[in-house]
């Protein structure tokens, strides 16, 4: 269950690197005068995603794929492999819960004003 729980692993980090990077992207994009960084569906699915982190956070909903991974590495804990180890360390901080609620929010913030500053296409 090891390489299922390094899967889970893996798509986390994929997921965060999209937030985060969708964000950049955007930023870059609108710089660039680049039309595919309005998409609808792009900008829909990326605020969709920050908005379920930070709901989830707000919340005090431990995040599912966290669960899923700690549940898939229970009874069997060995030695951490590569992929675990960086994306690991990566990836979670042992920090107050208030500072990721408050990290969250401000980021689904600054993602809802990027949404108007830098507007997806209309559906017309």
């Amino acid at each position: 269950m090891n390489w299922l729980a390094n899967t889970v692993l893996v798509l986390h980090a994929l997921i965060v690197l999209f937030i985060v990077g969708g964000l950049l992207a955007i930023w870059a994009g609108a710089w660039l005068k680049r039309d595919w960084i309005r998409n609808r569906v792009f900008r829909l699915v990326h605020l969709g995603a920050i908005g379920i982190v930070a709901l989830l956070a707000v919340l005090d909903i431990p995040c599912p794929l966290t669960v899923l991974e700690d549940w898939l590495r229970t009874g069997h804990a060995g030695p951490q492999g590569f992929v675990q180890r960086w994306v690991s360390y990566w990836l979670y901080y042992d920090l107050p819960a208030w500072v990721f609620v408050t990290a969250y929010a401000a980021f689904l913030l600054v993602v809802a004003l990027t949404w108007l500053r830098i507007p997806p296409r209309s559906r017309h």
